[in-house]
């Protein structure tokens, strides 16, 4: 499971369907309706959100809003919840440590988002979150402290 911390339109096709459906699975564990995914790391940013399933739901409402704008059809009637405005903060480390995997990927698969993704110096967040100076999250899978610059 990958919830971005990055903005979803850097992702390709087939990154953003990705990220859908793992929101959606999300959204699914944070209602105690599986049992499995539970005590997935990258649920533990939205388990401290003091409305957890608003969060998840501000989460999936700005992946389906970039779906929209490519003309995309997401069933955003999926969001069981109102949308939260309260922002989670997130690390310039962390943004950093998933743009840096991000550009692997789309290298791999998608020559020319990599290359639209090539021009950026900087990315911007997800909506749902805000950057403060750090390294990488302690939840995130093989990672390294890095103190990276906001």
């Amino acid at each position: 499971m990958r919830l971005w911390t990055l903005h979803p339109k850097y992702l390709d096709p087939h990154g953003l369907v990705a990220l859908w459906r793992e929101a959606l699975l999300a959204q699914a564990v944070l209602h105690g309706e599986t049992k499995g995914y539970r005590h997935h790391p990258q649920l533990e940013r939205f388990r401290q959100h003091p409305e957890p399933l608003q969060a998840i739901a501000a989460y999936l409402q700005a992946v389906a809003d970039e779906a929209r704008q490519r003309g995309y059809a997401f069933d955003a009637v999926k969001i069981r919840c109102m949308p939260t405005a309260t922002t989670i903060a997130a690390t310039s480390g962390q943004l950093m440590h998933e743009w840096h995997h991000l550009l692997g990927k789309l290298r791999d698969r998608s020559p020319l988002w990599h290359a639209k993704a090539g021009a950026v110096s900087t990315p911007e967040p997800h909506l749902l979150f805000h950057i403060v100076a750090g390294e990488v999250e302690p939840w995130e899978k093989g990672s390294s402290p890095t103190v990276l610059p906001e």
